[in-house]
């Protein structure tokens, strides 16, 4: 069974949001959470939603599948 690999999709996360020249808060604003929760994802600790997921491919232009990294 596919399961997610938590630390790398963080840093897949914050490479994502650097390339684009967001900073944390851009991203909190946008998907209407926490800074905190987008650090989390960042650290691996924990991983965006669905709706936040989808918020993120549309905003920077990525599939989904580009977001998240599979152990």
């Amino acid at each position: 069974m596919p399961m997610i690999d938590m630390l790398r999709t963080g840093a897949n996360i914050r490479s994502m949001r650097e390339e684009n020249h967001m900073t944390v808060n851009d991203v909190a604003i946008v998907c209407g959470i926490s800074k905190t929760a987008v650090y989390k994802w960042q650290a691996g600790t924990s991983v965006p939603t669905v709706d936040n997921l989808v918020i993120l491919s549309s905003v920077w232009n990525v599939s989904i599948d580009n977001i998240i990294i599979r152990a």
